[in-house]
Order: C-alpha cells, then structure tokens, then sequence
C-alpha cells in the first residue's frame, strides 16, 4: 500500500503536539481522517497552516473506526481504554504517552497481539540513537567502574518524573550490563544516603520554563567521563517521528514495535 494514502487519526488533537500533528500529517501527503478532543470541536491553530478540517470526535472508539492507524499523545489514565477501542477495531497504534504502570504497560502488549503497536517514549531519530548508543556503553563500562547517572529537564507543565525518555535511557543501560532498571534506579538523594552502589543508575531531574526537552547519560570512572546529550528545539521533532512511525506501522502484522523497527535498525 502507498504510505501517502494511510488514513491518519489524531487523539487529543487540540494539543500542543496534536497541532503539530495536523502540520505534518498535511506534509507527508497522508489523510488526516479524524481527531478527537475532549468536547468535539477541533480549535483552530492560531495561523498555523494545518490540514483541511476533518471528522472530530469525544470518543477513542469513534475515531478507530474511520482511520488505519491513530496517534495517541494523549494522557496515561486513557491508555487502557483506547487499546480496547483500537483492537476491537482492528487498527494500528502510535503511542507516544509516558508514565504508564503495570497495568497500562500490560494493557498495550495485549493489544499487540491483535494490531500494529509502535510504541516509544521519544518519536524523534536522535533520541532513538542516543538510546541504542547508551546500550552499547553501558556494556562497554561495566557498573563496577563507571557509574550511570542520567540528567533531565523538561518545561513546567511536565506531570512525570523522571521523563519517559529518560527511564528508556535508563532502561537501555540496564539492558547493557544484563540488570532490571527497577532493581537499581535511584531517583531520590537526600540526606545521609551513604556510598553510591556500583550498579546503581542515578537520575537528577529538571523542571522550568519551557524547555523542550534536554536528556544527557553520564558515566564516570576514577579517571575519565563520558557524557551523551540530546536536546530538543522543537516539539516538531517528535510530531514528524510519529507520523513517519504511523505510515510504517499500517503494513505491518500485530506486534509490539519501537521507534528502532520505523527507521530500520532493528
């Protein structure tokens, strides 16, 4: 199938990334088939050039049904809830929320088993990069000698921490020395916290203003560091990642797929 004829839906797309979505959604030549926002009324952008106006609904299961695939930046109390409408519908998701438990988590691989799922905490090439290259350090460094530590700061408005793109990071370094993240992440330091463990992967966080996004890994030894940065100038990034992942995913079978499989990695 030609990529430019997938039928695009939008969830939340009166958002700040959803506008951006609409811009991009227009300048891959796909279909912007639908949205859905909270009262059914798209807002307009404030000048924006964005797509034609489209179909707009209150419902995640309304939208499924008019599109081959939807991208979800929405919120984490609805991810259980749109991966039952977009399996009972049959269609493909790009799922870029964070902050998901065990439950939300399990909720998105059981919806693997039936549609596309691309799922990242970061849609940008960059970051999709930088995680691999953390993997490929963390085993090169072993915890004994360099420690891990992963800075983050984010605008104000952010409801999570650490960032999810910074827990991938982190993931991806416990990955390559073969630990669980959940087993050895420190992400509160205060008082008498005594020695650091050698396996420890440490996370200080960030937040102010209205910065984009800025993630950078450390590893420290007696007698070196190494530091990986990525920042982010412009949420667009991330809004062109997703809508690259959303006509990738529509010819692929049911499975569980990353940011690594769109760009051909993995």
């Amino acid at each position: 199938m030609d990529t430019k004829t997938v039928r695009i839906g939008i969830a939340g797309i009166n958002g700040r990334v959803g506008r951006l979505l609409r811009e991009e959604v227009a300048a891959a030549g796909a279909i912007l088939a639908g949205g859905s926002t909270r009262n059914g009324v798209m807002d307009p952008a404030g000048g924006d050039t964005i797509a034609p106006p489209c179909p707009v609904f209150t419902s995640m299961a309304d939208l499924a049904q008019v599109c081959d695939v939807v991208i979800d930046f929405t919120n984490v109390a609805t991810v259980r809830a749109h991966a039952q409408a977009l399996t009972q519908a049959g269609t493909a998701w790009v799922l870029g929320t964070t902050g998901l438990g065990d439950e939300d988590q399990a909720a998105v691989e059981q919806a693997a088993r039936r549609i596309a799922v691309v799922q990242a905490a970061n849609f940008s090439p960059g970051v999709t990069l930088m995680t691999r290259l953390a993997r490929q350090m963390a085993a090169a460094l072993p915890g004994g000698e360099y420690d891990a530590e992963i800075l983050e700061m984010h605008h104000r408005q952010k409801v999570d921490a650490p960032s999810g793109t910074a827990l991938a990071i982190g993931n991806a370094v416990a990955d390559g020395r073969g630990i669980v993240l959940k087993d050895h992440i420190e992400t509160a330091r205060d008082g008498h916290t005594g020695p650091r463990a050698d396996d420890a992967i440490g996370f200080a966080v960030l937040r102010g203003g209205q910065v984009v996004g800025e993630h950078s890994l450390i590893f420290t030894s007696a007698n070196e560091q190494l530091s990986l940065t990525h920042r982010s100038f412009n949420r667009r990034i991330y809004a062109t990642g997703a809508v690259r992942a959303a006509q990738w995913s529509r010819t692929r079978e049911a499975g569980l797929y990353s940011m690594d499989n769109v760009l051909g990695l993995e």
